[in-house]
């Protein structure tokens, strides 16, 4: 497993958490700070050129 399939793993455990804290706990900001670092990773991984 390479670095950037592993900010890929990482990424889609942020958004799941997000989704999961938002709808269930609604924690508030730190929630947001989880959803912005999944999406520069996920466009840190395309931009690398590799599939998602």
């Amino acid at each position: 497993m390479g670095a950037l399939d592993f900010l890929f793993v990482v990424a889609v455990i942020l958004i799941v958490l997000w989704l999961f804290g938002f709808f269930i706990f609604n924690l508030g900001a730190i929630l947001w700070v989880l959803l912005v670092i999944a999406i520069i990773i996920i466009i840190v991984r395309l931009a690398s050129g590799r599939r998602i």
